[in-house]
């Protein structure tokens, strides 16, 4: 891997641990009901969910198209379910429309589903269905940062940023002025 693959693979671990401790923080204030932080993610979540789910498009086609990572079958199944959702937030957010949360809710628990079973073949699991390696397989780890962020580990952790923000905007009712 280049340095500036390297430089990159590093930045993008460090934001998924920020991502990571967003969410662990969103699932405290869901369980807690701290409405007041609540209503902040609200405020904030079609962003949230944007840049997010942009920003894993681009990094999924950063590792693929620039890096030369083949993706495996679990790899392009993950990216079925968040490539809609960059689009998908686009414009909800255009529109301010917070009607969104059911939709993406869906494609994020599907798709962190993928991306924790996919983690747990990384990480030494036993695949419950044969991963069709014709050309990678979903074994294969193309780096390991921190000790545990794959490229399924930020799957994952998008995901679920993703989807606690979506039960945050159905919990939390609208603010009306």
């Amino acid at each position: 891997m280049s340095s500036l693959a390297l430089l990159t693979t590093r930045v993008l671990s460090l934001g998924t641990i920020a991502l990571e401790i967003v969410s662990i923080v969103i699932f405290l204030a869901l369980v807690a009901r701290k409405e007041k932080f609540l209503r902040i993610v609200r405020k904030h979540t079609l962003l949230i969910g944007f840049l997010v789910s942009f920003g894993s498009v681009v990094a999924s086609m950063y590792y693929s198209n620039i890096v030369g990572f083949t993706p495996c079958t679990l790899c392009w199944v993950q990216r079925i379910f968040l490539y809609p959702q960059a689009l998908i937030f686009g414009i909800a957010l255009f529109k301010r429309d917070f009607g969104v949360a059911d939709y993406i809710l869906g494609l994020s628990i599907v798709g962190g589903a993928v991306a924790l079973y996919h983690t747990y073949i990384q990480f030494g699991g036993a695949p419950l269905v044969p991963c069709s390696a014709e050309v990678i397989s979903c074994s294969q780890r193309f780096f390991v940062e921190f000790g545990y962020i794959t490229i399924p580990t930020m799957s994952l952790s998008a995901f679920v940023l993703i989807a606690l923000c979506m039960v945050a905007l159905k919990r939390v009712p609208p603010v009306l002025h």
